[in-house]
């Protein structure tokens, strides 16, 4: 029988049957695109009721070409990739979806590129402030729980989503800048919609990757945050995860292809062993675990091997960037994905944005296995470049908190590991740090003792590479007595309107906060302006008796002397040691405490205390 015309009986004999079979469309990503893009092309990704059921028309729209059509094994979802050629203008365009019953239509929007400023980038000239939107501030109470989410607001509940939002961290945007600080990273703010079980208030459990999580705000006030920030030279970089999602994504309900995550009963969760990704002696069983094993039970792991997948997630960070003016992105769990894709994948981003940054989170404990991450590196026979610019300096961040604890190492590891930075094909782009939201508070590290957390900023703000702090790490907070990881995640004291105090306000902190703050402060806002620190060259010396000595210079003669006391004695320093990087200069203003002192023969340095002096003639 012909199918026009056994369509029209079925509508004759049971035409709500029919109409419960006919195709529909519920979603298109992405939502929106723009003219003028580097990247010629977009792949949509059409998602209804029996999609595969119709046939989409071609495109009238000046410069924009239909190029494919692909069905998959779930008729659902078709991939539509249009081409946009130089010619193409903005506007609207109608997409025609033609089955037999009639035509299904959804309009879709080319859009103008951005002209403001963004995709900026990050370097060592920045300072990154890390915080969790949902711990730093509550602006709109009113969002703290939306109708139909599984999780609402428990703040007794230390490891419960606590109600942060966009409107608070706009709210303090002016106490961040304040600080010296100079770019944000917030942690993921994509729709996390699981179970309170779990609690994904972290945001790395994405259940919609074009959405932003509505208890933290919409994709507008998150561009109007981006815009603020802006507007007080503050840049924005975003958090992305690729290598997993949340287990209530919608796709997991119905997902397009079979492969599109990896099977959990075959490869089970991951070994988190990152040596495994490049041991020359590993076998591909602990290969495979690392990358195609789910990272936790409740994180479905990303097939990125599925072309279709890897076109969708390279778009997506394609539209966050244009749509919000973002400046830099940092990527969750880098090497749990493959690492062919996340080649293409930055490449594809730095492509398209070549002022932008991104920094790979590789938590791993030795500088070789660092460096291999970073473009360029040349020193292992598989040849495999990343074309990542920064990696995360976990090895810097372990040797800082062994250095400083009271029962850890010593100064040397400080030494000892920045020894090996020949192996980083350029060490000052990476991202430097004592602590972050998955590591114990550096506070609580050095046992709540002020002056090894001084010491250790101090290094942290001279060092080479690209400095972040963890939000309250200017507070010098401890970790709360708590069980999880909420134990490292303290709400911002005064972020919320119920809160006894405020630490946004010099009257509200304690006296010891106050303290940490005004150093803190002090020796950032200086970082800021000092170019030397930024670029400059970094010469250091074996540490002795418990002091640490280095030089930031450069070929305008701009020399910084960084010297930092851990012993518990003052110490005398023979400055003869130095003389090839004092080169003359007479004396040197303490930036920390404001004095200037005389480079003659000896420096005297009291105990537990940090200098860094500017040398002057």
């Amino acid at each position: 029988m012909h199918r026009t015309l056994a369509a029209a009986l079925l509508l004759f004999v049971c035409p709500a049957l029919a109409l419960a079979q006919a195709p529909e469309i519920e979603r298109i990503d992405p939502p929106f695109w723009w003219v003028d893009m580097e990247r010629s092309t977009v792949e949509l990704m059409v998602y209804g009721d029996d999609l595969a059921e119709t046939r989409v028309q071609n495109i009238d729209h000046t410069g924009v070409s239909l190029e494919r059509v692909t069905e998959v094994e779930n008729p659902n979802y078709l991939f539509v990739r249009l081409r946009i050629a130089d010619a193409a203008t903005p506007g609207t365009m109608t997409l025609r979806f033609r089955h037999d019953e009639g035509t299904l239509t959804r309009d879709f929007e080319l859009r103008p590129r951005r002209t403001d400023t963004y995709a900026q980038g990050f370097s060592s000239e920045d300072v990154i402030y890390l915080l969790m939107p949902d711990r730093f501030a509550n602006g709109n109470p009113e969002n703290d729980s939306i109708p139909g989410f599984l999780e609402g607001v428990d703040r007794s509940d230390p490891n419960a989503r606590h109600g942060g939002d966009f409107a608070g961290i706009r709210e303090h945007l002016g106490y961040i800048d304040n600080l010296g600080m100079t770019a944000i990273w917030m942690t993921p703010i994509f729709e996390n919609d699981m179970s309170p079980e779990y609690g994904a208030y972290h945001g790395y459990a994405a259940t919609d990757m074009y959405r932003v999580d509505p208890r933290f705000g919409s994709n507008d006030t998150f561009r109007r945050l981006v815009q603020d920030a802006h507007e007080r030279d503050l840049k924005v970089i975003m958090d992305m995860i690729h290598n997993h999602i949340g287990d209530r994504h919608w796709w997991m309900d119905d997902p397009p292809t079979s492969n599109w995550v990896h099977d959990v009963d075959t490869h089970g969760t991951t070994n988190h062993e990152g040596a495994a990704a490049i041991d020359p002696y590993a076998s591909e069983h602990d290969r495979e675990q690392l990358t195609d094993a789910w990272f936790v039970p409740s994180m479905p792991d990303l097939n990125q091997d599925n072309e279709l997948l890897a076109t969708y997630l390279i778009q997506n960070t394609l539209w966050w960037i244009e749509s919000t003016g973002i400046d830099g992105i940092r990527m969750d769990t880098y090497f749990y994905a493959d690492k062919a894709y996340m080649t293409r994948w930055t490449s594809a981003v730095l492509e398209e944005y070549p002022d932008f940054n991104i920094v790979g989170e590789s938590w791993v404990p030795t500088v070789p296995h660092e460096a291999y991450w970073q473009d360029d590196f040349q020193a292992h026979p598989d040849g495999y470049d990343s074309d990542l610019p920064s990696v995360t300096d976990f090895p810097l961040s372990f040797a800082a908190r062994d250095a400083f604890a009271p029962d850890g190492g010593s100064l040397y590891d400080l030494y000892r590991t920045l020894a090996q930075d020949h192996v980083y094909p350029d060490p000052n782009k990476l991202v430097t740090f004592l602590d972050n939201h998955d590591l114990d508070r550096f506070f609580s590290v050095v046992d709540e003792d002020p002056a090894a957390f001084k010491l250790a900023y101090t290094f942290l703000m001279t060092t080479r590479g690209i400095p972040q702090v963890y939000y309250a790490t200017e507070l010098m907070q401890p970790m709360l007595d708590v069980k999880g990881d909420g134990a490292k995640r303290a709400d911002m004291p005064g972020g919320w309107p119920t809160d006894q105090r405020s630490v946004f306000t010099e009257e509200g902190r304690t006296a010891r906060e106050n303290e940490a703050h005004d150093f803190v402060t002090n020796l950032t806002t200086w970082r800021e302006g000092a170019d030397v620190v930024h670029h400059g060259e970094l010469t250091h010396y074996i540490p002795q008796d418990d002091t640490y000595v280095y030089f930031r210079h450069d070929d305008a003669d701009d020399t910084v002397m960084v010297v930092l006391n851990d012993a518990d004695e003052a110490r005398t320093l023979d400055l003869d040691r130095f003389a090839e990087r004092i080169q003359g200069h007479s004396a040197g203003r303490d930036v920390i405490s404001g004095e200037t002192v005389t480079l003659t023969d000896t420096l005297a340095v009291p105990a537990r205390t940090p200098m860094v002096l500017e040398l002057r003639e």
